[in-house]
């Protein structure tokens, strides 16, 4: 009884967030107010979040908070609200595209459909899952693998990433004349000789306004 009690109050979990995250989604795409549109996209995140916590990958659903939460879509928040952005011209051509992309999201529906039943046909002929180890914990698995099997392909990522942040560096990088910079080099070798002066000034001799 008492896991039948914990399998129900999974299942009610798990259709509560399913229907939070598909409202929010829409909602998304809908609401008129662009910083609205970008906090229903951070409810969608969280409650994605919450549907990985239910499949036991806690370590996505943390990284989903830190990095889409925390980051991108805050960020979105300050662009949308620190630029002056017509949205309504944006929002003209709305309908023509309408069309289209219901026929692309009616697509990917089938292609999720088809994806789902093959992975339960797949689970159904095998006829019980493999039990993953419980000595161990989902981000620890996952650090397995990256850092054994995948080594050179996440040191890879990394670098790619560190050009591609020195590259945006490069590109906005203006230098205005006039502007007084560090000089790093200056500093370390300036001496008590080169940094301090005494005058000695007469009584009455200051320097005027």
């Amino acid at each position: 009884m008492h896991g039948v009690g914990v399998l129900g109050l999974q299942a009610i979990a798990f259709y509560l967030l399913s229907a939070v995250m598909l409202g929010s989604a829409l909602l998304v795409i809908s609401a008129r107010n662009p910083v609205h549109s970008v906090l229903f996209l951070i409810t969608s995140f969280f409650t994605a979040a919450g549907l990985f916590v239910l499949l036991g990958a806690e370590f996505l659903a943390m990284l989903l908070i830190v990095v889409y939460v925390g980051a991108v879509a805050v960020l979105f928040l300050f662009v949308v609200m620190m630029l002056d952005v017509d949205f309504g011209s944006l929002r003209t051509g709305f309908a023509r595209y309408l069309p289209i992309g219901g026929v692309v999201a009616i697509v990917l529906l089938i292609e999720m459909a088809i994806v789902a039943g093959a992975v339960a046909k797949r689970g159904a002929s095998a006829g019980a899952t493999i039990a993953a180890p419980t000595d161990v914990t989902n981000a620890e698995a996952i650090g397995r693998v990256l850092y054994t099997d995948y080594i050179y392909f996440f040191q890879a990522a990394g670098i790619a990433l560190l050009i591609a942040m020195i590259g945006a560096i490069v590109l906005t990088l203006r230098h205005r004349p006039g502007v007084k910079r560090q000089n790093i080099a200056a500093q370390v070798a300036r001496t008590p000789a080169k940094g301090m002066a005494i005058v000695k000034v007469k009584t009455g001799e200051g320097i005027s306004e």
